[in-house]
């Protein structure tokens, strides 16, 4: 019964979207559908850059699932690093929130091909074996991964809005239960870059995007970014959500982190289920050194994007820019392009569906700023309820039912 529900699930998901495709996605979800149960993403974040390696010691990163599963897998990075990575000991266990404590008899040793070791080259990632974990919808787990030698920078994701911890010396500390080792507070996800759940799951949306997707100026250690919120409504439809958002990030050009271009492809088309992509990019471009002036450049790399998912049978939802009058950056020559590039995302026909983030979060009575209601204070991201308005604006133009 449990692989009919996901068939018929998964064909309903092919059936509305919209397009000339509509046949050959039924194929697919239902090829897809039958091989249930299968991987499925339940909680990402793209390396960013990297920070100063920490030998010796073990850091307990805390993550925050969407869908559960009864088992996992673990996705670690060496991609921005420049050597080999040796992992001496990666664990996975449910938290025994608040703090680094794990669940009493949750804590499961990771292996990589049956290895409790692996080494990573630089520039790669890795994926675990399956560890046998059943772990319930919105869980908190604790990744710990203990690094014994100095292998170089750290690839890792700077802002994680989500207090992590590390034990200064620790081998043995990776698999302890209790966290009183973990004296050290962090705020960065440090190797760890997805979480992938067994069964039970429709697949994954990937929101792909900035400093807004990432969370800035929402509450830290409340999982109110944007992402978070689109997950819990996303829950009775058995869809993961995907952070692919990294802070300063640029569509046309290397920045914070590669461009949105060079990491379309490990940053979201590769993830384990992904069925729907999320693009809301292109602010930085606009506001940034050296500006980005014209929109049809805009328009070519969200055609690629969208050609690029397309030939994996993902679907794409663009995402308007949002108002930035009052950030110290503004003008209304970058106002004007803003204006020009979010024509093209409502009526240049390059997605298959959008959402007006710009209409929901702007200020009526001066459209070219946020409503203060939703603004933190900087006029450029969002508090906890503009947060909120951009997750229900995106939920209402996926495609999926209510």
């Amino acid at each position: 019964m449990g692989k009919v529900r996901g068939v018929l699930a998964a064909l309903l998901l092919a059936l509305v979207l919209p397009g000339a495709r509509a046949t050959a996605d039924v194929a697919a979800a239902t090829r897809v559908a039958a091989d249930a149960p299968h991987w499925t993403g339940s909680w990402e974040t793209a390396p960013s850059g990297t920070a100063a390696a920490v030998p010796g010691a073990a850091v307990r990163n805390v993550v925050h699932l969407g869908i559960g599963g009864t088992a996992v897998r673990i996705r670690l990075s060496n991609r921005l690093g420049t050597g080999p990575l040796r992992l001496g000991a990666v664990t996975v266990a449910l938290r025994r929130a608040p703090g680094p404590d794990a669940a009493p008899g949750t804590l499961r040793a990771v292996s990589f091909r049956g290895a409790p070791t692996v080494t990573v080259p630089p520039g790669q990632d890795t994926v675990s074996d399956r560890v046998r974990l059943t772990v319930p919808d919105a869980a908190d787990l604790l990744v710990t991964v203990y690094t014994p030698e100095d292998d170089g920078p750290a690839t890792y994701h700077a802002t994680a809005l989500q207090t992590s911890y590390l034990a200064p010396e620790g081998a043995g500390h990776a698999a302890d239960e209790s966290g009183s080792s973990y004296t050290t507070v962090v705020r960065s996800w440090y190797y760890v870059t997805g979480v992938d759940v067994l069964g039970g799951a429709n697949g994954s949306v990937v929101a792909f995007g900035d400093s807004l997707t990432d969370g800035t100026g929402s509450t830290p250690d409340t999982n109110r970014r944007w992402p978070d919120r689109l997950a819990a409504r996303l829950l009775g439809h058995r869809l993961g959500v995907l952070n692919a958002g990294i802070g300063g990030n640029r569509l046309l050009r290397d920045g914070a982190g590669p461009s949105a271009l060079a990491r379309l492809d490990a940053d979201a088309l590769d993830r384990a289920g992904a069925r729907i992509l999320v693009v809301f990019e292109g602010v930085n471009d606009i506001k940034g050194l050296p500006p980005a002036n014209d929109p049809a450049a805009y328009a070519d790399a969200y055609r690629t994007l969208v050609s690029r998912a397309h030939a994996r049978g993902i679907r794409v939802v663009g995402v308007t820019l949002t108002p930035f009058r009052g950030y110290a950056a503004y003008t209304d020559g970058r106002e004007e392009v803003r204006q020009r590039v979010n024509a093209f995302i409502r009526t240049g026909g390059a997605f298959d569906a959008v959402a007006d983030a710009d209409a929901a979060v702007r200020d009526p009575a001066e459209p070219t700023r946020i409503l203060p209601a939703y603004d933190p204070g900087d006029h450029l991201h969002f508090n906890d309820a503009g947060m909120a308005a951009v997750a229900e604006t995106v939920h209402g133009a996926l495609p999926v039912p209510d």
